[in-house]
């Protein structure tokens, strides 16, 4: 059974009824659609900006289905780039709140095709902070990532402790978070950075090279195809449904603690699952619905480049300074998401 946070759930009252108006950049994105349909859950108002390059229409059209056409009004989307300054500025008008999602993830990708990451992430990231602060919007909340810890040894992560970046998407969430730091000692434009651990839940999409391990298992075993670990399946992650992602994020967006600004938080359950026992999860649910895949097996090929063996989370600061507590733990994420994957197949 999901876990109460008494904060989280007075601010969603609170919020109910008194709507604000929150910028989502990459609200087609899986994070970013999500958060986004929690918002209208709570009568908000929502800007949205995409340009589609790894979010999906159909994500928004799943989302209209479920809202009445005035509920549906309460949403402006804006196709446009985070690579354009202009884009940027139309977004942030007149908008509290600004949710950054927008962003190329995936370390491979960024193997690949480097400077397209960087053009997205760095120049896209700036782009954002100087609309975001010429607006003169409430608050920035923008994702960064864990892939900023590198090769720090140290388990669990704790944030002030990184080390050297091991991809080129790693670099530039780094100095996402440097840039956040000089607007605020520059302009006073004070922001929050949440370093995502792992994220999984429904419309997260499990096709492509760049597929997240978690939907891309639960179609390949619905599939009746060979599931790839990568290495000996000892490797851990600190896997983070997606609903604890979006209460950090409107925790984030709305605190009034002065200390809890100016700052990176680890968003994740704070526990780690190696991908063996993952595997084991996965195939479980989908067993369930088609028990012939009770009797699939892994197969094993070499370590990814740049990947770390073992990812953990001290989550102690985000629940001291945003009054965070994660509401799902990897189990009851797994058997939410695997109606919304497996519905699909």
């Amino acid at each position: 059974m999901a876990a109460v946070n008494d904060k989280y759930r007075q601010l969603q009252t609170q919020l109910a009824g008194a709507p604000k108006t929150w910028l989502i950049t990459g609200v087609a994105g899986f994070i970013g659609c999500n958060i986004l349909e929690a918002l209208l859950k709570l009568n908000q108002k929502v800007v949205g900006l995409d340009n589609f390059a790894t979010g999906y229409r159909a994500n928004l059209d799943e989302i209209a289905g479920q809202f009445s056409p005035d509920q549906w009004n309460n949403f402006r989307f804006i196709e446009g780039d985070i690579r354009n300054l202009e884009d940027c500025q139309s977004a942030c008008n007149g908008v509290d709140f600004v949710l950054h999602q927008a962003a190329l993830g995936s370390v491979p990708r960024s193997l690949d095709n480097p400077r397209d990451t960087n053009d997205t992430n760095i120049t896209g990231f700036l782009n954002m902070l100087i609309a975001a602060r010429d607006a003169e919007v409430k608050r920035f909340v923008y994702a960064a990532s864990s892939s900023t810890y590198g090769d720090h040894p140290d388990l669990p992560r704790v944030e002030s402790r990184i080390g050297n970046p091991l991809s080129p998407y790693s670099v530039t969430k780094l100095v996402n978070e440097l840039y956040a730091g000089v607007f605020a000692r520059c302009y006073g434009f004070k922001s929050i950075g949440l370093r995502y651990f792992n994220i999984f839940g429904k419309r997260q999409n499990p096709n492509g090279a760049y597929a997240a391990v978690i939907p891309k298992w639960f179609t390949g075993l619905a599939q009746g195809e060979p599931i790839f670990i990568n290495g000996d399946g000892l490797s851990s992650r600190d896997f983070c449904y997606i609903e604890n992602t979006i209460q950090a994020n409107l925790l984030a967006a709305t605190t009034d603690n002065p200390a809890a600004l100016d700052q990176v938080y680890n968003v994740a359950v704070g526990n780690r699952t190696t991908l063996n026992d993952l595997f084991a999860l996965v195939r479980d649910q989908v067993a369930r619905r088609k028990p012939e895949a009770a009797n699939s097996a892994p197969v094993y090929r070499d370590f990814r480049a740049a990947d770390v063996p073992h990812s953990h989370a001290d989550i102690s600061k985000a629940q001291a300074l945003l009054g965070y507590q994660p509401s799902h733990t990897l189990q009851e994420g797994l058997e939410i998401a695997a109606d919304w994957y497996l519905r699909r197949n």
